[in-house]
């Protein structure tokens, strides 16, 4: 009976102890190579930032006319912003965490108006294309999602650009794009689908 319970406290410690380092591994910067709001690459002119832990959070952003971009550095504070300084576009409904930008109610090709741009399923009958932006939906250690811009399209792969993908991630990833049964894929199981400007 003792030995039961104490393997029940062990593991009741380690849990707490690995949820603790979770935590603060998405809350604070570990890497000194890099500080917060440190430039890091830009696409267009629009700038991606260094943001640290994934839940870290600044003050909001908006623009003069009060515009909601989002909470600086995060993902969907460097979409809205890219669509906003680039492609000169304001959605209806600024709010929201990353994955909730795709509307799973949505068929293929059809008007998403809360974010007022067309949205592609993954798989989709429509190629993904330049500005297009990329939904991913939540995991267990990120329950928000994360969306990104894709930066270049080839005939079998993508590039994307993001911002706040972690401490020690890259601003830009390379996923497969397959072309199959007039279907076309971005061969990554998070990828929910893209948005673009009509």
């Amino acid at each position: 009976m003792k030995k039961k319970r104490l393997l029940y406290i062990v593991v009741i410690v380690l849990l707490i102890l690995g949820g603790t380092g979770i935590w603060s591994f998405k809350k604070f910067n570990f890497n000194r190579d890099f500080f917060i709001g440190e430039p890091l690459d830009s696409l267009n002119g629009v700038v991606v930032y260094y943001n640290g832990g994934v839940n870290h959070v600044l003050e909001r952003n908006t623009t003069e006319e009060g515009y909601n971009l989002g909470l600086k550095y995060q993902c969907v504070e460097f979409v809205k912003r890219y669509y906003y300084q680039h492609l000169c576009h304001k959605m209806p409904d600024s709010y929201g965490h990353a994955k909730d930008f795709f509307d799973s109610t949505l068929s293929d090709g059809v008007k998403n108006e809360k974010r007022d741009l067309i949205q592609y399923t993954n798989p989709s009958c429509t190629p993904p294309q330049i500005n297009d932006l990329i939904i991913f939906e939540g995991t267990v250690f990120n329950r928000y999602g994360h969306v990104a811009i894709v930066s270049n399209v080839t005939a079998h792969e993508i590039e994307i650009i993001q911002q706040n993908p972690g401490p020690y991630a890259k601003s830009r990833e390379i996923y497969p794009l397959i072309h199959k049964e007039d279907q076309w894929i971005i061969d990554n199981d998070r990828v929910l689908g893209w948005l673009r400007k009509e």
